[in-house]
């Protein structure tokens, strides 16, 4: 279902991601890992065609995305970390006008829109009487999640998708996109909640700088790393050991200089 070859991308004199090459079939969510900057995002971006790749190419649901991306943005539903919304519009504005810009009938996008508010906990009155400039960070979440999955697309990728959200919409979210998984979608969930990622993905792929550092299934990269955690794990492969002395030698540096006055 997703298929990168050399996918790379460029700003300037700097690469964001370099020669990224994935294979991710049906069915299968991927935890795709990275820290800040790591080209996560400009990844995602590319394959939704929000960005056009430097150099590379990326099939997506059988569609190139050089030559054919519309049919590639119709195969995809996308859960942005901004999660940016027209905040002028209602709840229920907005998602009619997202169904209709995938051309799905007006009766029949009203008995999806119903069907999710029922199963995220949102009613008609929040959705039709509040303007979404009023609604909190986790109804916000919800409307963006609605609005991805919305024309059921083949390919589902998240970027932090828990963000904002409680938890118990957070577990019903899990198991939502697990049970997507089973029926044949491709799911890729970008997070920094290391442990959510652990225990809901099927297969980690980790990137830094850019380029590919790790590709496995968790239970496997755990045995082949001496049992460690995926944490721990993805501190060595990304520097976070030499952050985690930093934080320690300034901790102690910062108290010193308490006990001093």
């Amino acid at each position: 279902m997703i298929t990168l070859r050399e996918l790379t991308k460029v700003f300037g004199t700097q690469t964001a991601v370099g020669g990224l090459s994935l294979e991710i079939p049906a069915g299968q969510i991927v935890g795709f890992l990275g820290p800040n900057g790591a080209g996560k995002s400009t990844t995602l971006k590319m394959i939704t065609g929000m960005l056009k790749p430097t150099s590379g190419t990326a099939i997506i649901a059988g569609h190139d995305l050089a030559t054919d991306p519309l049919a590639v943005k119709r195969s995809v539903g996308f859960v942005p970390e901004s999660g940016a919304l027209y905040e002028s519009l209602s709840g229920l504005e907005y998602l009619r006008m997202v169904a209709s810009l995938y051309g799905i009938a007006a009766e029949q996008a009203d008995a999806r829109i119903a069907e999710f508010i029922q199963f995220f906990d949102l009613t008609w009155d929040v959705l039709t009487e509040k303007l979404l400039a009023a609604y909190s960070k986790g109804m916000r979440r919800k409307i963006v999640i609605i609005s991805a999955l919305l024309h059921n697309p083949p390919v589902l990728l998240f970027d932090e998708p828990l963000d904002g959200l409680d938890v118990n919409a957070a577990m019903g979210f899990k198991t939502l996109i697990q049970t997507l998984a089973k029926q044949g979608r491709t799911i890729v969930y970008s997070s920094h909640i290391l442990d959510v990622v652990e225990k809901v993905c099927d297969r980690v792929v980790i990137i830094n700088q850019g380029k590919l550092v790790l590709d496995g299934a968790p239970a496997a990269v755990s045995a082949a790393n001496g049992g460690r955690s995926l944490e721990e794990i993805f501190t060595a492969l990304t520097g976070g050991d030499q952050l985690r002395e930093k934080a320690e030698t300034f901790a102690r540096t910062f108290t010193d200089h308490g006990d001093r006055r």
